[in-house]
């Protein structure tokens, strides 16, 4: 894909890195800046196609920043603020905004709403920028990113170890998300073999992954038990 270059400005370092570090996982090029003037200098010298800047900020803020960049540039704008009341929104957005996020944000939502802005930039600008393809080896549900390629799994932006069973179990209900498979159905789609009598092994190593998923702790479960019948994930 065509390099994407990624602004974002935020004078709380620690944000700034968390975010950096999902946006290039996904593939962009970050700038990062934690004042709004370091952050239009970089505009000024960089190709930048979209800009993340937190509201609050010393000296010039983001709603500023925003009104400065519009000036002279029509790439998407997300501001994160730590304000959620509507009349909050509105201010922002009516500063030329294109999306606005509250804090404290799910990274998997920004980086969701990032890649949205990108896709209608694109179509208004096709020769501007080429947006990545979707990764067909990975999943993205529920709070979940599944990377087959490399078995990695991130929940609620933390990375939990699996062992290749309990992955290869997640991966099945994940990439089938919506259809209920048995017992009997996971053994043999993970373990490739039959079923000849009956057994708990799938039950405990759901039982496993559910732990290490935290699943005890969440109102809404990611793998659902369907009494009698077994096990899926809704999508």
């Amino acid at each position: 894909m065509a390099d994407i270059n990624i602004l974002v400005v935020d004078d709380e370092k620690e944000i700034a890195d968390l975010v950096e570090i999902y946006l290039v996982s996904d593939g962009y090029t970050v700038f990062k800046a934690n004042n709004a003037e370091d952050g239009l200098a970089i505009i000024e010298k960089e190709d930048i196609h979209l800009a993340i800047l937190d509201i609050m900020m010393p000296g010039m803020d983001g709603l500023e920043m925003c009104k400065k960049i519009r000036e002279s540039y029509n790439f998407p704008i997300i501001l994160l603020s730590a304000k959620s009341a509507d009349i909050d929104k509105i201010l922002g957005l009516g500063t030329g905004a294109d999306d606005y996020v509250t804090k404290p944000f799910n990274t998997l939502e920004l980086t969701a709403r990032v890649k949205s802005q990108l896709r209608r930039y694109t179509q208004l600008n096709p020769n501007n920028i080429v947006v990545e393809k979707e990764d067909p080896n990975e999943i993205r549900l529920k709070g979940m990113i599944i990377n087959k390629d490399n078995h990695k799994v991130i929940i609620d932006d933390k990375e939990i170890k699996l062992t290749p069973i309990e992955f290869d179990i997640l991966y099945l209900l994940a990439s089938n998300a919506g259809k209920v498979f048995s017992t009997d159905e996971i053994f043999e789609r993970v373990w490739n073999e039959k079923v000849y009598e009956a057994n708990n092994t799938v039950m405990v190593h759901i039982r496993r992954l559910r732990g290490k998923m935290n699943e005890d702790a969440r109102v809404n479960k990611i793998i659902t038990t369907v009494w009698g019948v077994g096990y899926k994930i809704e999508r």
